[in-house]
C-alpha cells in the first residue's frame, strides 16, 4: 500500500472514531424536548453539535416542517437559526410563514433563510453554517432524491457540527433513508386531529413521529402535541368520548315472543 493511501485511510479512521465517540465528548449537552418516552429513548432529549435526520413523503411536508420547527426551537436557545433550502423545494410546498412560524414558538426575527440554486449549493452553505459556532441551529430542507447527499456529504456535516457545537436538522421530503452518520432519524406524519365537533377541533399541533434510528438509545414511535406557549412537546392530550349507554327496558333481540331462545 503507497503511503498516500495510508494517510488516507488513517484520515477516515480518524474521522470515524471522532463520530463515533462523540457521545463522551457531547454526552451532557442534550436538550429535553418535553415529551417523556421520547426524552427517555434519546437518553434525556435531543443532542446538541450532532445531525438528525426527518423524512416525510410529500403529502405530509407540513407536519415534519412543524415538527423540524419545533426542534429547531428546542436547541437554538437564543442563538440565530439559519434554514437553507433549495429554490425547488419552495416551488413544491411553497415560502414558509413568517407569521406561522411565530404562532409556533419561533422567532422570526432570529431566523435567516438561503436560499440554493441546486442540492451541491445546498450542501456547501450548510457545511460552512455549522462551522459556524454564532449559530443554534442549522436547518437544510432537500426535496426528493438526491444523489450529492451520501455517505461522505453526511460526514461533513456531521464532522462540522462537532467542531462548532451546532445542531444540524434535515428535512428531507419525498426521499428514502440511506446511510449516514447522523444521530437520530425520524419519520413524520401528520396525526389526526382529536375526535369531537369541528369548532372544537382546533388545538395543538399533533405529530405522528417514529423514531427510526438513534444511535445510543431504543427507537419508537408517538403521538407528539406542540405546545406553542411552552415552546416544548408533551404527551397527546386524552380526549375522552362519551359512551352509548346501555339500552333499558329492552327485550333480549335473541328471545322470541314465546319466551323461546334462538339456538347458537
Amino acid at each position: 500500500m503507497s503511503g498516500a493511501r495510508r494517510s488516507a485511510l488513517a484520515t477516515l479512521r480518524g474521522q470515524i472514531e471522532r463520530i463515533e465517540t462523540a457521545e463522551v465528548v457531547h454526552h451532557r449537552d442534550r436538550v429535553a424536548l418535553g415529551h417523556s418516552e421520547a426524552d427517555s429513548a434519546l437518553k434525556g432529549g435531543l443532542a446538541r453539535a450532532a445531525i438528525h435526520e426527518v423524512f416525510c413523503d410529500g403529502r405530509h411536508g407540513a407536519a415534519a416542517t412543524g415538527f423540524v420547527t419545533g426542534l429547531a426551537g428546542r436547541v437554538t436557545t437564543r442563538k440565530p437559526l439559519l434554514w437553507v433550502r433549495q429554490d425547488f423545494s419552495e416551488i413544491e410546498t411553497g415560502a414558509l410563514s413568517m407569521s406561522g412560524l411565530a404562532e409556533i414558538g419561533l422567532d422570526p426575527r432570529r431566523m435567516v433563510m438561503v436560499r440554493a440554486a441546486d442540492v451541491e449549493s445546498a450542501l456547501r452553505t450548510s457545511a460552512d453554517a455549522l462551522a459556524c459556532d454564532a449559530l443554534g441551529a442549522v436547518v437544510l430542507e432537500l426535496w426528493g432524491e438526491t444523489r450529492q447527499f451520501d455517505l461522505v456529504a453526511s460526514r461533513k456535516l456531521t464532522l462540522a457540527a462537532q467542531s462548532s457545537g451546532v445542531t444540524g436538522l434535515l428535512l428531507r421530503m419525498a426521499a428514502q433513508p440511506l446511510p449516514s452518520t447522523a444521530e437520530t432519524r425520524w419519520m413524520l406524519r401528520a396525526a389526526h386531529s382529536p375526535p369531537g365537533p369541528v369548532w372544537s377541533a382546533w388545538g395543538a399541533p399533533r405529530f405522528d413521529a417514529e423514531l427510526l434510528r438513534n444511535r445510543h438509545g431504543p427507537c419508537g414511535r408517538w403521538i407528539m402535541e406542540w405546545k406553542c406557549d411552552e415552546c416544548q412537546f408533551s404527551e397527546s392530550s386524552a380526549y375522552p368520548q362519551p359512551v352509548a349507554a346501555a339500552p333499558a327496558h329492552r327485550p333480549d333481540p335473541a328471545v322470541f315472543a314465546n319466551g323461546q331462545r334462538l339456538a347458537g
